[in-house]
């Protein structure tokens, strides 16, 4: 009997001491069902306090002829750093006027990129609806570089250094033409007017067909395109802003009418398509692609948009505008895309640290890649990407090596400046047709800007 009481003692004992092993660390690596819940808890919350960010976080993006690959990459990677986040986007062609009514209830979306119809950065500056950056960008680096010393176009500081809108995009406009047909027929790229006219005139006798093509339902394309660089080339940032603003005395000068004089010689030596008033920006830019016409002024998302109807053996050429003079350098007029955070952003640290996420060389590259146009940074090398177009390559070498080529700022007009800035564009769009057709002079076309701007300044 003792010996049975015994057996059952050291049998209790056993099984005591089974169970406490299961509560002691036994080795560096082993510890129990409490503590490695206590230790999955305090991982988690080092986490979330590193990181810090957490709940909702909403991007809105306008979807055009750069599509939205590159966008996807961005924010998926984004994700992936970000696991917390509920990331929710509103993209698309029409996602500005979609967007409208959430921008007028002041329940935005936290990230911003101000592209596409609709979308007007001044007037959201105007009314209160984008933050000041300034004071945390100035810490944020590309590289090993302060961010804003590595723009090609500078961030545009108003109100006395204040910061609302990084500037993400580098598009221009410039002149297209097919590189393999140029080589083929020992056609000269032009380097100013002279040569433009000169090579114009000289295909449309080998081919027989007018060599200049623009849309005339969207005269903006010939503003931006061809007009624009060359009051820069004439008259420098100052006479282009000047014009654009509505500024009578730069109306009067004789650098816009010696451009206007220009476009009039285009016009006399017929080498411009005489459809163009009937086309819209996707007929003209087919008529371009089958080499019914040589050149198109249109901005870099050109070989995107168009890259499903663009023949095999086409090779998209590029040049800035040539309506400068023999021995003055070509120009270039950036047409800046820029991104923001709302004012009334619901999660204004996400945002933060999105922007700061998207300017990195990687996603400078991928842009080039995913575009076939620039993202706003200097001396990113994308030579050796078998992906980015020779034509981007040449243009990023220009823009990053200027001698050549000289790069001129279309300036954001203030709140006052706006409105006038709104009625000359479109007083510039109605006359840019009766010009292209022959209907009114270049000192005609003056008299009635200059009409105009008086006009808005009484």
């Amino acid at each position: 009997m003792k010996r049975i009481w015994f057996l059952i003692a050291l049998m209790s004992l056993m099984v005591l001491l089974v169970a406490c092993s299961g509560d002691s660390v036994t080795d560096d690596n082993t510890t129990t069902d409490n503590e490695q819940t206590d230790t999955e808890t305090e991982t988690d919350t080092s986490e979330n306090t590193e990181d810090g960010l957490t709940g909702k976080f909403e991007i809105q993006y306008f979807v055009g002829g750069y599509g939205d690959e590159w966008w996807k990459r961005v924010i998926g990677d984004f994700q992936k750093q970000h696991p917390n986040l509920e990331i929710i986007e509103h993209a698309g062609p029409n996602i500005n006027t979609e967007m409208n009514t959430r921008w007028i209830s002041n329940t935005p979306p936290d990230v911003v990129y101000i592209d596409g119809n609709g979308a007007d950065e001044t007037q959201m500056i105007v009314e209160g609806q984008l933050m000041d950056i300034s004071s945390i960008v100035k810490d944020w680096k590309f590289e090993d570089s302060p961010l804003l010393d590595s723009f090609i176009v500078p961030a545009e500081e108003l109100d006395g250094g204040k910061i609302y809108s990084l500037p993400l995009v580098f598009d221009t406009w410039g002149i297209w033409y097919d590189n393999n047909w140029f080589k083929d027929k020992g056609w000269e790229v032009p380097t100013d007017f002279d040569s433009w006219l000169s090579s114009m005139e000289k295909i449309k006798a080998d081919e027989n067909i007018t060599p200049l093509v623009t849309t005339g339902q969207y005269t903006q394309y010939f503003q931006r395109g061809v007009l624009n660089p060359a009051f820069a080339a004439a008259g420098g940032t100052e006479l282009l802003n000047d014009l654009n603003n509505g500024v009578v005395e730069a109306w009067k000068k004789p650098e816009t009418l010696e451009v206007l004089k220009k476009v009039e010689k285009i016009v006399q030596a017929k080498v411009l398509d005489s459809g163009f008033a009937a086309y819209n920006h996707t007929q003209s830019q087919m008529n371009f692609l089958m080499h019914k016409n040589a050149y198109i002024p249109v901005g870099f998302w050109l070989p995107n948009e168009m890259k499903k109807d663009t023949p095999a053996d086409f090779e998209f050429g590029f040049t800035p505008t040539p309506m400068n003079d023999p021995g003055e350098p070509l120009a270039l007029v950036p047409d800046i895309r820029t991104i923001a955070i709302a004012e009334k952003a619901k999660n204004p640290e996400a945002a933060k640290a999105f922007l700061e996420f998207v300017f990195t060389e990687q996603y400078a590259q991928a842009f080039a890649e995913a575009t076939g146009a620039i993202m706003n940074m200097k001396n990113v090398d994308l030579s050796a990407s078998s992906n980015v177009p020779d034509f981007l390559k040449g243009v990023n070498d220009m823009i990053n090596n200027p001698g050549s080529v000289q790069i001129f700022k279309r300036q954001t007009p203030n709140a006052e400046e706006q409105k006038i800035a709104v009625e000359i564009t479109n007083e510039i769009k109605l006359q840019i047709t009766d010009i292209l057709l022959g209907e009114i002079t270049a000192e005609q076309f003056v008299e009635k800007l200059t009409k105009k701007a008086e006009e808005l300044r009484k």
